[in-house]
C-alpha cells in the first residue's frame, strides 16, 4: 500500500484479456481510488507478482488465453500466499470459487459476474481489502 496525503492507495493487479473490458474496468477501479496494474494475461501477472511491485489485491478473469484464472491463482499463491483474489467471469462461477476456497484458506477469495454492478464491485473489493488488512 502506498500512502498519499492521509489516504492509503491500494494497488490492484487486474488481469483481463478483453481489451475493452480491461480498459473500462481499470478506469472504474481508478475512479474508486485504486492504483491499477492492468494486464492482458496470466504470464504478465505472474511476472509482476515475482517482482517487488506492490499488489494488495488480484482481480482476474477466469478465462484467460494462456492459463485460466484458477491456474493463475495457484501460481500467485506460491508467490504471495495471503493475496486476496476477486475472480471475474461472464458466468456464475460459484462452484469454481467454492473449490478454490476449499484448497486455499490462507487468503480471502470472492467472485463477481460480468457485466459488473459497480456497487457490488466496490463492495467486494472493499471487503477483500479489509480482510487482508485485518479490519
Amino acid at each position: 500500500m502506498t500512502e498519499t496525503g492521509s489516504a492509503i492507495v491500494k494497488t490492484i493487479v487486474l488481469v483481463e484479456d478483453d481489451d475493452v473490458v480491461r480498459q473500462l474496468t481499470a478506469q472504474v477501479l481508478e475512479e474508486f481510488g485504486y492504483r491499477v496494474q492492468a494486464l492482458r494475461d496470466g504470464s504478465s501477472a505472474l511476472a509482476l507478482l515475482q517482482s517487488d511491485q506492490p499488489c494488495d489485491l488480484l482481480m482476474s478473469d477466469i478465462g484467460l488465453p494462456d492459463m485460466d484464472g484458477r491456474a493463475l491463482v495457484e501460481a500467485a499463491r506460491k508467490l504471495r500466499p495471503t493475496l486476496p483474489v476477486l475472480f471475474a467471469s461472464g458466468y456464475n462461477e460459484r462452484e469454481l470459487l467454492d473449490e478454490v476456497r476449499a484448497r486455499d484458506t490462507a487468503a480471502a477469495t470472492d467472485s463477481i459476474v460480468k457485466p459488473y454492478d459497480l456497487t457490488v464491485l466496490a463492495s467486494r473489493l472493499e471487503e477483500l481489502a479489509n480482510k487482508r488488512s485485518g479490519i
